[in-house]
């Protein structure tokens, strides 16, 4: 059962006000997806738990200032992906500590980087935001939905957001289309380069 954003608005703003059956209704609307993503996410059962719970905590803590009510599937999705990402982080973490690998022998290990690449990257990501930033909310938010790492499935996209799964791929291609005639060919953005 996915909410609508008006309703799914009302659901929030009574259970900030301490409504319980509008916490089991947000439970009962989105409980799926949080488990969907977590899947995707390939987690021990007893991770998934926790990662479950750590996102309904979230959400607790953070209720009375969510910005848009009417979108809390996306953060609940945004913040379940987050929580599996940190967790897993933390296990690599761990698992490099303990057997010390060959970083020569990782295929994704590529020297290291010039004293210039963090700088780099930083630009091409800033420049990135910033066009992105032109687009329509609606195909705004898609698209931070899709670019997200991993992405979520176009199932999650689709409870989140509330659009059918269909739509996704030609709205995603629509907002590559005007992506690409809002960067310029020498590659920044007309604000920046009218700046040099």
């Amino acid at each position: 059962m996915t909410l609508q954003p008006a309703e799914a608005a009302g659901h929030v703003a009574a259970a900030a006000a301490g409504d319980r059956r509008a916490w089991e209704a947000l439970v009962t609307a989105y409980s799926g997806l949080i488990w969907a993503i977590i899947r995707n996410h390939r987690l021990r059962h007893g991770d998934a738990a926790d990662v479950s719970q750590t996102t309904w905590l979230r959400l607790v803590e953070n209720i009375e200032r969510l910005t848009d009510p009417g979108r809390v599937g996306a953060w609940l999705a945004t913040t379940a992906r987050r929580e599996c990402l940190r967790l897993q982080a933390r296990t690599r973490r761990l698992v490099l500590v303990d057997g010390h690998p060959d970083p020569a022998s990782d295929p994704l290990y590529q020297g290291e980087p010039g004293p210039d690449a963090g700088l780099l990257r930083a630009e091409r990501n800033d420049e990135v935001r910033r066009v992105v930033e032109l687009l329509p909310v609606r195909e705004r938010q898609l698209m931070g939905m899709l670019m997200l790492d991993p992405a979520p499935s176009y199932e999650e996209i689709s409870a989140a957001m509330g659009i059918p799964v269909g739509s996704i791929g030609p709205t995603r291609r629509r907002c590559l289309e005007k992506l690409k005639g809002l960067v310029p060919a020498d590659g920044m953005s007309g604000a920046r380069a009218n700046s040099s």
